[in-house]
């Protein structure tokens, strides 16, 4: 019997800059060209475009437009204009910010407002072409156009024959889940295939395709998603990322609304029920918010501090002040520092955590690039 199977493909990426482009008769290589979209990615404010996604089996094919708008990392727009797949039919709108998502599904009329003050927020872009980079042979295949641009073509090869479940595609920031008839065993022998083009005035993935065939060279699916009227740091409109519902639709929320949002410790410092630190953070980090959350009597107030670097690279550290110890000793590591009992924890997110005169902190580097003691020690004890 043959099952369908999903392959979920996570699209991240909206890359800008200059870069100097090779003369004529000068091809670049395909390594150079992502190497040169990794740089250029820490240069984008925004961008704007029209994005098509066509899928394509054996059977059937479909095609979704969308109108999306991305300020990097934490803000994006995307509306669907045109499609054929009723399960993300036109009108459905999608709006994030740092704090909040608006989903509005026009089949059912409702709109999904989910809270998420405190959530880290990663470069999947950058992740997306460093990956491809360390995970694919990538070949120089020429100059094509694309939407009236220029654009280099580059064949990308896995360096293994593990296919796993997931593509994470470069043109566009969402995950797509694509039907693969294909039985476990014709799923072993598969083999992807993919072609990038890269804009050649920004470096800038402006179309992908990606193919999975059989070991017979038979088409399980195809995905191609482009980039249309592209615009790169020309500004957009204000409240690009806010959402108004519509007045017929019925509003869901979920997750936690914050008691502010706050740019600076003093305005912060008025709602909370203990007083705010003040850590000493490395450079090239910033204090980007103070978010304040409160959780109800079984969890107490969480303070969180955010800090984001100002080099480009988009990466996050926080600082967390409590009343409820959310944290178990017997599962980290203990350890001292400057007098005081604390615990460890190493893995994706390094983190110590203590207490204080009733209050409990957190230190946690999630790209694990800063000496998270360090920043603990000069808090201490307050």
């Amino acid at each position: 019997m043959r099952r369908r199977r999903f392959l979920t493909a996570t699209a991240g990426i909206g890359l800008a800059g200059c870069v100097t482009v090779p003369g004529a008769g000068d091809d670049p290589s395909g390594e150079d060209l992502l190497k040169d979209a990794v740089e250029t990615r820490t240069d984008l404010v925004d961008l704007a475009a029209r994005r098509t996604l066509t899928a394509e089996t054996p059977d059937d094919t479909s095609t979704r437009v969308e109108r999306i708008r991305r300020r990097p990392p934490g803000e994006r727009r995307m509306e669907v204009l045109e499609s054929d797949d009723p399960a993300t039919p036109p009108g459905t709108t999608i709006v994030r910010s740092r704090a909040v998502t608006w989903t509005y599904d026009p089949a059912v009329g409702d709109v999904r407002e989910r809270h998420h003050p405190n959530r880290v927020v990663a470069d999947g872009t950058r992740l997306a072409l460093e990956a491809l980079l360390a995970e694919y042979d990538l070949a120089y295949d020429g100059s094509e156009t694309v939407d009236g641009r220029d654009a280099h073509r580059i064949e990308a090869t896995p360096t293994s024959a593990d296919l796993g479940r997931s593509i994470e595609l470069l043109v566009g920031e969402t995950v797509y889940a694509i039907p693969l008839e294909a039985t476990d065993d014709e799923l072993e022998d598969a083999a992807v295939s993919r072609t990038i083009w890269i804009d050649d005035e920004h470096r800038y993935p402006i179309r992908e395709r990606d193919a999975v065939h059989d070991g017979d060279g038979t088409l399980f699916h195809r995905l191609t998603v482009t980039y249309e009227d592209l615009t790169i740091d020309e500004g957009l409109e204000p409240g690009t990322f806010t959402f108004t519902p519509p007045a017929e639709a019925d509003l869901v929320t979920t997750g936690l609304e914050p008691e502010g949002i706050f740019d600076s410790p003093p305005e912060a410092d008025a709602v909370t029920p203990y007083d705010l630190p003040d850590p000493e953070i490395p450079e090239p980090y910033d204090l980007d918010r103070i978010t304040v959350v409160d959780k109800g009597a079984d969890a107490g107030t969480t303070t969180t501090f955010w800090y984001v670097t100002t080099d480009g690279r988009t990466r996050e550290l926080y600082v967390a002040c409590r009343d409820h110890q959310r944290f178990d000793p017997d599962a980290l590591e203990e350890i001292e520092f400057d007098g005081h009992t604390a615990y460890r924890r190493d893995g994706r997110i390094e983190s110590v955590f203590w207490a204080c005169n009733g209050t409990n902190y957190e230190v946690s580097s999630p790209a694990g690039d800063v000496a998270v003691l360090d920043i603990a020690s000069s808090i201490g004890c307050p």
